[in-house]
């Protein structure tokens, strides 16, 4: 019997002649074509006189496509003809793409030929299933004395690392893709200034590019060009994670990847609901995030995620949603980087949600034991400035003002140090011995 499977499938997928609507009009952000019936998602070219323009299905409106360009819209006229898009939304994926930087779409954008990729990852994929994920028992090195010894993460942890303006956080992400122990560092920059891409690229990452891959879309691409920056990166990690290795997924933020989405979705009706923000932008948000983490196999991917507080201001809808939905997050402080203290993680507001199931029972009493001194001296600090304590009426205030000015030294590290594990365990232990 002739097996007719293959051609089965070949029919399903394909598609006949491929039929050709029109732009209608063109409204702010949002493209209106006629005479094309397509999903929400899927995505068209719309044909113009200095090359084609890519847009996405965002909804329908009496018998008319609302679709929003990935690229710039001038030049798009009436009556501009319209087709289906030859490939879905799938960026390239391949082992082409280390030590390289490309934008949303996998074009290089550092002035080297495309990379050669025989495979192409799908943005829209989905998360993987609840029960289909390994526990998450061990420890991820990253290198950080302060995040190893006191809010030590585990392979395939989903941590935020939520900072204001200005306190560091380009400099810890810098270290973590240098110092961190994985086999593969992807990096998304979403809604970044062009400079800082460059900067970044060249001064931070320096010698770890060559085993990381950069995905860019700066601030002035079109909102779902960031969006698709941030599930471009996404993808890129899911493709290395399947091949069995352990991924470091960076993502610089969050916050603009939620802005882009507001962006889009105002422009195509939908209505705010907190502060500017649509629904879609809180759907989307753990359809993003639940990507990384483990699967059913070998290989990971441990994600941080930068979410932007204005004024420092933890209450943020974004940030407040994001927090509720990763393993942990990271609070940089403004107070300490003031004082010159870098990295300036508050040990105090940040939490490692696998702390218990990454550490041994003398690795977990040296980190509560700092802690302690840490929260001990916070407490009593308004009393020690003003000059209202009085040594030897509380022993715990008196240990505590000998050892956290210790402590806080342990945790200034340079951006091109690194410390292994063992070593910063060791330091610790050292430090609250004194």
């Amino acid at each position: 019997m002739i097996d007719l499977g293959g051609y089965v499938d070949r029919v399903r997928q394909s598609r006949g002649p491929s039929p050709v609507g029109q732009v209608h009009d063109v409204v702010g952000l949002l493209i209106e074509v006629a005479g094309l019936t397509a999903a929400t998602g899927d995505r068209l070219v719309v044909r113009m006189a200095h090359g084609p323009l890519v847009v996405q299905v965002l909804g329908f409106k009496n018998g008319r496509l609302l679709c929003a360009p990935l690229g710039k819209s001038a030049g798009v006229e009436p009556g501009a003809p319209v087709r289906w898009h030859a490939f879905g939304p799938t960026v390239p994926a391949g082992d082409a793409l280390l030590g390289r930087v490309i934008d949303a779409f996998g074009a290089p954008l550092d002035d080297k030929p495309p990379p050669a990729c025989s495979t192409r990852a799908s943005l829209a994929r989905e998360p993987p299933p609840s029960f289909g994920r390994r526990p998450i028992e061990v420890p991820f090195e990253t290198g950080i004395r302060t995040l190893d010894a006191l809010l030590p993460l585990g392979k395939g942890q989903r941590i935020g690392l939520f900072a204001g303006t200005g306190v560091g956080k380009s400099t810890l992400l810098a270290m973590l893709c240098r110092n961190a122990k994985a086999d593969v560092v992807v990096v998304g920059l979403v809604g970044e200034r062009g400079r800082e891409v460059g900067d970044f690229v060249q001064k931070a990452l320096g010698e770890g590019l060559k085993r990381s891959v950069v995905v860019a879309a700066t601030s002035d691409a079109a909102p779902l060009v960031r969006v698709q920056g941030a599930l471009a990166a996404t993808a890129i990690a899911e493709h290395f994670r399947d091949q069995g290795k352990n991924v470091l997924l960076v993502m610089d933020s969050v916050t603009r990847y939620a802005m882009a989405l507001r962006e889009a979705s105002l422009a195509a009706g939908e209505p705010p609901v907190t502060k500017g923000y649509t629904p879609s932008v809180f759907a989307a948000l753990p359809t993003l995030l639940e990507r990384a983490g483990t699967t059913d196999k070998e290989g990971s991917i441990t994600a941080v995620y930068t979410v932007l507080v204005e004024g420092d201001d933890l209450n943020d809808p974004i940030a407040d949603a994001v927090r509720g939905i990763l393993d942990g997050h990271i609070v940089l402080s403004r107070t300490l980087a003031e004082r010159g203290q870098f990295p300036a993680i508050d040990v105090l507001k940040s939490i490692s949600r696998v702390f218990d199931d990454v550490t041994t029972e003398p690795h977990r009493k040296l980190a509560i034991e700092a802690r302690g001194h840490l929260g001990t001296y916070r407490d009593a600090a308004d009393l020690i400035k003003i000059g209202a304590y009085v040594h030897g009426a509380d022993p715990r205030i008196d240990v505590a003002q000998k050892l956290v000015p210790k402590i806080e030294t342990f945790s200034r590290q340079g951006l091109t140090e690194r410390t292994g594990k063992a070593e910063a365990l060791a330091a610790l232990a050292a430090t609250l011995r004194t």
